[in-house]
């Protein structure tokens, strides 16, 4: 499954916000978008959210931007 993500690092906590109205989904993270850690940080969120383990969630395209394309293998 392929999700598109928008990210809104250094937020006041970490929440899935749900989708915008162009379907794609809303994260805030409480990291910073230094040397990965809000990548980290999104990977764990996505895993709990949809149930699966960490090295099952790949980020396909955006690793330095906010807009990001998520693939999840179940």
């Amino acid at each position: 499954m392929k999700i598109e993500i928008r990210v809104i690092p250094r937020s006041s906590k970490n929440e899935v916000v749900g989708k915008m109205e162009n379907g794609v989904l809303k994260i805030k993270l409480t990291s910073a978008p230094v040397d990965g850690e809000a990548n980290e940080s999104l990977i764990k969120i996505l895993a709990k959210e949809f149930n699966v383990k960490k090295g099952q969630i790949q980020i396909l395209k955006g690793k330095t931007s906010k807009n990001k394309l998520i693939e999840i293998n179940e």
